[in-house]
């Protein structure tokens, strides 16, 4: 096992709270964070969300105000799939993108605000 692995945080508790439509998440070095299932699905790692086109920036994802989770399952030791009810469940969601997320959601969240809203846009449910 590499010294990055052993350093790396490890989550202890994932819970995903359908009715406030966000993930709790909690990791072995104290940190706990509440991402909302939102930023989860425009942030997905997925090649849909991330460009696969070829497009140098791809467009903001919208219309995820209001995304639902109806499943997630393990990937190995290092990831969770999580499928969405819009359909979206490509995206592999590794610990240390969650721990990411979690830690920076305000930054994450305002720079997703930006990103539409330049576009003239809004995220809506």
């Amino acid at each position: 096992m590499s010294a990055d692995a052993v350093t790396r945080p490890w989550p202890t508790d994932l819970v995903f709270d359908r009715a406030a439509k966000h993930l709790r998440i909690a990791f072995d070095d104290g940190a706990a964070f509440t991402i909302p299932f939102e930023l989860l699905r425009v942030e997905s790692p997925s090649a849909e969300n991330k460009g696969h086109g070829g497009a140098t920036t791809p467009p903001p994802v919208t219309g995820k105000a209001g995304v639902g989770v109806v499943s997630a399952d393990p990937v190995g030791r290092y990831a969770v799939r999580i499928s969405f009810d819009d359909g979206h469940d490509t995206g592999l969601y590794s610990w240390d993108l969650l721990y990411d997320l979690g830690r920076d959601t305000d930054g994450y969240m305002r720079r997703y605000r930006d990103a539409l809203a330049a576009r003239g846009l809004r995220d809506e449910a």
